[in-house]
């Protein structure tokens, strides 16, 4: 029996609700989720910015050979629990390397504990009260003052707040995607052009494929227990080393490479292929001068995605050691090393509040890095895309 059109006008005004209805859901999905990430970045810079600035006193250093044995001895008592422990040390190892400082004494501006830090930031700190009136008439007369934080980026980690810095996590981080780079890329860029180029299409193949798509979802956790077993209790590879690590990371990047790899190299259209095997090249040939050249651009901007992937993974480091207490940053590839993340999550962990603002500012840090490659990834997509 035909509808009317009344009965077909209902239906459609239904139809529009519902799909109204799916609409605003929609954009309730993703303002919500704009919204939460609002709130992460400002409670992140609300907590991180502070670290970037660091207390500072200037005070009498008094360079006497009682200081080159007792260095507490090299300030006045009134200042010594307001000054960096990490300072007080350095001091013997400059006289040593300046004779010309012994005997002398020097009003200089040195770094402050992180109390005085604290306090001068209007946070709580452990400060005393008769130390606090210290710190205030300091303030007042010009020698308590918060300075940009050079040591943040300068110094490695270290057990005192003030002095820790991400330079050794940051190094170790550079170290640790060499190797990355190094065996994932060609691994992952070759075992791709043989899969879409000179495979045959059997069941060993599709195997291989299913077998790739899903290691590419596996826990990450699972690659560091892999590494382990693999790199350092069967080939001896140094622990918490940036050879081990990057050869974990590399395994977790492989899938990402080669499935990335594959969809760039299809991407290409056969009309290439077929030009070049009617001039009369061979197969290699084809993908070497012509199919691989045209698939690059969608090779780099997947291989840097992997990597930006890689760069932000703890879970897997963790498991072969290179969440250990590093100052100094590592020389090689075989010495023991920490990486951004690594050092973010050990800071995490630190009872001192002045440690919770260092976390936020190197969560701050680490996102800059990965939105930079992601950047580039997307302007080298967007620069080398062809459009066939």
């Amino acid at each position: 029996m035909a509808q009317s059109l009344d009965d077909i006008s209902r239906q459609l005004k239904k139809r529009h609700r519902k799909s109204a209805r799916m609409k605003w859901l929609s954009m309730s999905a993703l303002i919500a989720a704009g919204a939460f990430l609002l709130f992460f970045l400002a409670d992140m810079l609300i907590k991180g910015l502070p670290a970037f600035q660091q207390a500072y006193i200037e005070i009498e250093v008094d360079y006497s050979e009682r200081a080159a044995e007792l260095p507490l001895a090299a300030v006045e008592a009134e200042y010594r629990e307001l000054v960096s422990r990490g300072y007080l040390r350095l001091i013997p190892g400059r006289m040593a390397e300046d004779d010309s400082l012994l005997g002398t004494k020097q009003t200089e501006w040195v770094l402050a504990d992180d109390a005085v830090d604290q306090h001068l930031k209007g946070r709580k700190s452990r400060l005393k009260d008769k130390q606090v009136a210290v710190v205030e008439r300091m303030v007042e007369e010009g020698r308590a003052e918060l300075r940009f934080n050079t040591g943040f980026f300068t110094n490695g980690d270290s057990k005192l707040p003030e002095m820790a810095g991400l330079a050794s996590a940051a190094i170790g981080s550079v170290l640790v995607l060499i190797v990355t780079l190094a065996f994932a890329f060609p691994v992952g860029v070759m075992t791709a052009v043989y899969l879409e180029e000179f495979a045959p299409d059997n069941r060993f193949t599709r195997f291989l494929e299913i077998n790739i798509n899903n290691l590419a979802a596996i826990p990450s956790i699972l690659f560091g227990l892999l590494g382990l077993a693999i790199f350092i209790n069967f080939f001896g590879a140094p622990r918490s080393s940036a050879l081990a690590g990057g050869l974990t990371l590399g395994l977790m990047t492989l899938p990402i490479i080669i499935i990335t790899s594959r969809a760039a190299l299809r991407a290409v259209p056969d009309s290439i292929r077929q030009a070049a095997y009617g001039v009369g090249a061979t197969r290699w040939q084809t993908v070497r001068d012509h199919v691989l050249p045209l698939s690059m651009p969608g090779i780099l901007t997947g291989s840097i995605i992997g990597l930006a992937q890689a760069l932000g993974e703890t879970a897997p480091l963790i498991i072969i050691g290179m969440i250990a207490y590093i100052p100094d940053a590592p020389g090689s590839f075989t010495q023991a090393a920490t990486v951004l993340p690594a050092q973010i999550f050990t800071w995490a962990g630190m009872p001192e509040s002045a440690y919770v603002e260092r976390t936020a500012a190197g969560i701050l840090v680490l996102l800059s890095v990965l939105i930079t490659l992601n950047a580039t990834a997307v302007y080298l997509r967007k620069k080398f895309e062809h459009r066939w």
